[in-house]
């Protein structure tokens, strides 16, 4: 039986380890709260004999959960604490895991390297310089410097995958309606999804695996019994049949990103998987509808934050209007507004059949592609997770375009609604690099066994050029 006390201080030894070397991946978290959560697991009938008893993990601080605050990365939600935890985390102390605390993350999840958290970005373990990738970095740092094995994280675009390539860890992103929604802070509401990180794939595997399932807090989720432990490691692949889809391989494709994918490919081939050359022709769309959706409905979702019910109140104000004004103005963050202003102008009157309208019906051909390629037998697809490694602080702050664009290869997985996962492959010049396989509506079981097959085959520590 684990010792969920020891757990508990051995964890915020390493948490306290991690966050003294400035990474920054935690924007809350105390021992006291974990050695609470210790002595009241223990004194628990059931104490020891979840699915994930003893373990710690680490909680995107878009999750609502009742021990810590849930701020989204935002002023204007600072210090706010939810009175209900989301199913996601009720689940894992169900499952008879302790939350570590909430980790940093791009303001209301809209970011790809953590730089737009109002409290200050965290940091990638493998190379503070550079970025840990966004929104979920703080819980791909959290993981990758070893503070926990184990972390939730959500994703709209890829906000769990590219992170993990960055940080050279595991992340899983489930069919949409897989895992509850209920408590994870609403951005695109017909993208979001909490997804997992790992050290390794069954770690990410067995975390999803407690999390999901049908909840009837919403009603999104799939009436499906919850996904099963992982199994072992297949000595083969025989009978498997990999898709590499042409758009995802470009001829200006990053040298180490191509070299670490083409390795990959030839161990899946030695373990006997069929490789085949596939189109998936809307693919040079994704970005584009992607970024039409998703602020069409973050602008809609983040309406909320008014002053009025929760969260910060501009109260110096003359009327109503100006306090709306003044409290969305102090509270939200650049990259927020500009999203909402894209947002509310592609739903606007004249705008609406032109942008958002024409978006979503790019968006069902989109997941028509994936539709026809895995119809023709094709089990999973392998891809590239990222077009280049990390990149440096402020590399990209200043082109929103060139920060969008490295969201290129994930996107297309929430906009299909299909399961998707990213594992380390490589390293180009000591940086991670993440291969991603992608998989079938509800083809969460066959992915996550091709990664185990993969992982144990490829040194993903090994320099690829």
């Amino acid at each position: 039986m684990t010792d969920v006390r020891a757990a508990a201080r051995d964890a915020s030894a390493r948490i306290a380890a991690c966050e003294a070397k400035g990474t920054h991946a935690f924007l809350a978290w105390s021992e006291a709260a974990l050695l609470a959560q210790a002595e009241a697991m223990a004194a628990s009938p059931a104490a020891g004999a979840g699915a994930l008893s003893g373990e710690v993990v680490a909680v995107k601080d878009v999750i609502a959960d009742a021990t810590f605050p849930t701020t989204c990365g935002s002023r204007i939600l600072e210090g706010w604490r939810s009175p209900f935890e989301a199913t996601a985390v009720r689940r894992l102390r169900e499952a008879g895991a302790l939350v570590a605390g909430k980790t940093a993350c791009d303001e209301f999840a809209m970011g790809s390297s953590t730089e737009w958290c109002a409290f200050g970005p965290a940091r990638n373990p493998v190379d503070p310089s550079r970025v840990p990738g966004g929104s979920s970095g703080g819980s791909a740092a959290a993981v990758a410097a070893g503070a926990v094995t184990m972390a939730l994280g959500s994703e709209t675009g890829g906000s769990v995958r590219q992170p993990a390539a960055f940080c050279g860890v595991v992340g899983i992103k489930p069919t949409y309606g897989r895992v509850s929604r209920y408590g994870l802070v609403a951005f695109g509401s017909s993208l979001d999804q909490i997804g997992t990180f790992g050290r390794d794939v069954t770690s990410a595997a067995r975390l999803l695996a407690a999390i999901s399932g049908r909840d009837d807090r919403d009603g999104t989720t799939l009436d499906r019994i919850p996904l099963g432990e992982p199994g072992p490691v297949a000595a083969s692949l025989a009978g498997t049949v990999i898709g590499v889809p042409r758009e995802y391989f470009p001829e200006g494709l990053h040298a180490g990103v191509h070299a670490a994918t083409r390795r990959a490919l030839e161990r899946l081939k030695d373990l006997g998987a069929e490789i085949r050359g596939v189109s998936l022709p809307h693919t040079k769309y994704a970005v584009p509808t992607y970024y039409i959706v998703a602020p069409a409905e973050a602008s809609s979702n983040l309406a909320r934050y008014d002053g009025v019910r929760y969260g910060l109140r501009d109260g110096g104000a003359s009327d109503v209007r100006a306090m709306y004004r003044a409290t969305r103005g102090r509270g939200f963050g650049a990259e927020v507004r500009r999203r909402i202003l894209l947002g509310t102008y592609v739903l606007s009157a004249g705008y609406y059949d032109a942008y958002y309208r024409k978006a979503q019906r790019v968006r069902e051909l989109i997941r028509a592609d994936f539709a026809r390629v895995f119809a023709a037998g094709v089990h999973a697809l392998f891809t590239p997770t990222t077009p280049t490694p990390a990149f440096k602080f402020g590399e990209n702050l200043a082109d929103p375009i060139a920060m969008y664009l490295s969201d290129v290869y994930v996107c297309t997985a929430n906009l299909a609604w299909v399961p998707a996962l990213s594992l380390p492959i490589g390293r180009d010049q000591g940086l991670p690099i993440g291969g991603q396989l992608i998989g079938a509506m509800e083809g969460e079981g066959t992915i996550v066994r091709i990664a185990q097959a993969l992982e144990h085959s490829l040194d993903a520590t090994a320099e690829v050029r």
